[in-house]
């Protein structure tokens, strides 16, 4: 069956009453509902909405208290196709993992919240304050006032999500097998399947890549590789004269070639022996969804400086084939959502600039306004955060088919 998820909009009359989402019923209704239930529920809000053609996904949220960087953050969420569908669909459901510390209740008032902005027909703002009583009972430091980093609070949210919908219930144990002697494409399937014994969700299946790692010994040559996945990518911004760079550019900072000595030196599995050596990042898994955040702040627990480098980042076809691990992948990238910060390290606000789904047009979400922006206003020096989908079917080698 097509994919429906650019075609449609929603209204409020065709918000799912046959899912209720009473926590105390939940592990009942989980155990009758089905996979072809929840697509039929779905189609018929699909057949509802050809009678109602008014564009939706275009609500506000409320700032409760410098939550900027919060709304900035479920703005670009609410805007990503598969992960709203999931939402709207009840699919989300089927997965909950009833054993988890916060019993899904994080996943499920993030699904309201999204049904809420894609079902409201009269587009007043929306009181995100249900949604940010889970978030703070799951993450304690995003208690209070105080203004919050927007990517932290993403990879935190992620998290959250991920462990509520998390389809494995009962960890395996850690293995300690030795990979070492296969072959690199070899060793990194083998480290991404070992992921997936633990960590297999739908936040994962749209998030999750894998990073491959390689370090060369400078003096006698040994060459050792590390598979790790990742949520997103935190790119250094690189500088230019011109005061203006490309995002390939920060890429090319990214993955060059680094030389560790010093007290950096690792230990060489040949030489046995502290050595000087060389380290290179690659991609070796991209993900369907890549997020990509602009190192504009110092590493320094106080940021005492912020990086307002113009970086020039494509809004269509960003082609990463010069960064991946494999020569015969081909990651092409569209852009769909921007999360900006303007200010200093002193203080500052967070909007959102995303690509409405079912219509194809820009928009600014600034808390509660959302207003049409053109595409050419999209790039600018406060772009933080980057959200970008996977545009062209590709094979990967990783892809396990899920009903």
């Amino acid at each position: 069956m097509p994919s429906l998820r650019h075609s449609y909009t929603l209204t409020a009359l065709e918000q799912p009453a046959a899912f209720p989402l009473d926590q105390q019923d939940l592990r009942r209704k989980n155990k009758s509902l089905s996979r072809s239930m929840l697509m039929s529920s779905f189609m018929g809000l699909i057949i509802n909405q050809a009678k109602n053609k008014s564009p939706l996904g275009l609500v506000g949220l409320k700032n409760l208290g410098n939550t900027c960087f919060m709304n900035s953050i479920l703005q670009c969420l609410s805007n990503t196709p598969e992960l709203r569908d999931y939402c709207l669909r009840n699919v989300h459901r089927l997965d909950l993992n009833n054993n988890c510390r916060t019993n899904a209740a994080l996943m499920e008032e993030f699904a309201k919240l999204t049904q809420s902005l894609w079902t409201s027909v009269n587009n007043e703002p929306i009181s995100p304050a249900d949604f940010r009583s889970q978030i703070q009972r799951y993450a304690p430091k995003f208690v209070g006032c105080n203004q919050q980093d927007a990517q932290e609070f993403l990879r935190c949210l992620l998290d959250g999500l991920h462990n509520d919908v998390n389809r494995v219930t009962v960890r395996p144990k850690v293995s300690i097998e030795d990979f070492d002697h296969l072959p690199e494409e070899e060793k990194g399937r083998r480290m991404w399947n070992m992921y997936l014994e633990r960590e297999d969700s739908k936040v994962v299946d749209l998030f999750v890549g894998q990073l491959k790692s390689s370090l060369t010994c400078t003096v006698c040559g040994f060459r050792s590789t590390a598979f790790d996945p990742f949520w997103d990518l935190s790119i250094p911004i690189a500088q230019k004269n011109s005061g203006e760079v490309t995002l390939k550019d920060c890429f090319r900072l990214f993955t060059k070639e680094d030389v560790l000595d010093g007290e950096e030196r690792p230990t060489c599995t040949r030489c046995k022996d502290r050595r000087k050596c060389t380290k290179r990042f690659s991609i070796q898994k991209f993900p369907q969804i890549l997020v990509l955040h602009l190192k504009r702040f110092s590493d320094s627990n106080i940021r005492a400086s912020k990086l307002s480098t113009y970086v020039n980042f494509p809004l269509k076809e960003l082609d990463l084939r010069e960064f991946a691990s494999e020569s015969s992948e081909r990651p092409v990238y569209n852009l769909y959502a921007v999360s900006n910060h303007t200010g200093n390290t002193l203080g500052g606000h967070y909007t959102a600039y995303c690509r409405n789904p079912a219509l194809g047009e820009w928009y600014s979400y600034n808390d509660s306004r959302v207003s049409p922006m053109s595409s050419s206003q999209v790039r600018s020096s406060n772009a933080y955060v980057l959200f970008y989908e996977l545009a062209t079917p590709s094979h990967n080698k990783y892809q396990t088919c899920r009903l």
